[in-house]
């Protein structure tokens, strides 16, 4: 099977045995596989706009995993963390799951549950990738309107009839027939249940 660039695994292991018998089990099922020292060989890493996900070693020099899962929550980098370590207890799988971490493996873990884990965490990186995406389309979207369609768009999304819209904003039914065409234009919505599904995701609030 041919490595595909679609997505990419980042492995963190000051192993170097470990980081080429794992960069060798991820190319058996097509995967690319990027190895890493250290922590800071990775934040100066270039990454590619792909998928993927961080397969993490707890016991790293000079700083632990954990203490490294937290450097990158407050950096905003949000990828999918798979903790490896030889030394796991509960409490620390513990921390690491509350923190946000995807998995937990203790060496020695089987290779097909660390791929499963893999090939699921690629997924939900995927997943919110693609929910950011568009969720970015809808603020762009919505920056188009103007104040005025903005507010009869917060109060449309509520269920109000026009009449009732304009009573409340102090217009006239026809104005707000006006703004809901505009409205539904610029937000390329195709009904007012897609509108109220756009609103809810960009959690608009009546103004």
């Amino acid at each position: 099977m041919t490595e595909t660039r679609e997505s990419i695994v980042y492995v963190i292991d000051d192993d170097p045995s470990m980081r080429r018998a794992l960069a060798r089990l991820m190319r058996t099922v097509g995967l690319h596989a990027e190895g890493f020292t250290l922590p800071e060989e990775f934040l100066r890493f270039q990454r590619p706009d792909i998928p993927g996900c961080l397969v993490l070693d707890v016991r790293l020099p000079g700083s632990s995993g954990l203490e490294f899962q937290r450097e990158l929550a407050q950096a905003g980098i949000d990828m999918p963390i798979i903790f490896i370590t030889g030394h796991g207890d509960i409490p620390m799988s513990v921390r690491a799951m509350k923190a946000g971490a995807f998995e937990f493996l203790t060496k020695p873990f089987r290779d097909q549950d660390l791929l499963d884990a893999i090939q699921l965490a690629i997924a939900k990186d995927r997943e919110l990738r693609r929910d950011e995406g568009e969720l970015r389309a809808l603020r762009e979207r919505l920056a188009t309107l103007t104040l005025r369609e903005r507010q009869v768009m917060s109060i449309l999304v509520t269920g109000q009839l026009n009449k009732q819209i304009g009573a409340a904003i102090g217009t006239s039914e026809s104005t707000v027939k006006a703004h809901r065409t505009q409205i539904m234009r610029k937000m390329q919505a195709n009904s007012l249940p897609e509108l109220v599904r756009m609103a809810d995701k960009l959690q608009l609030e009546e103004t």
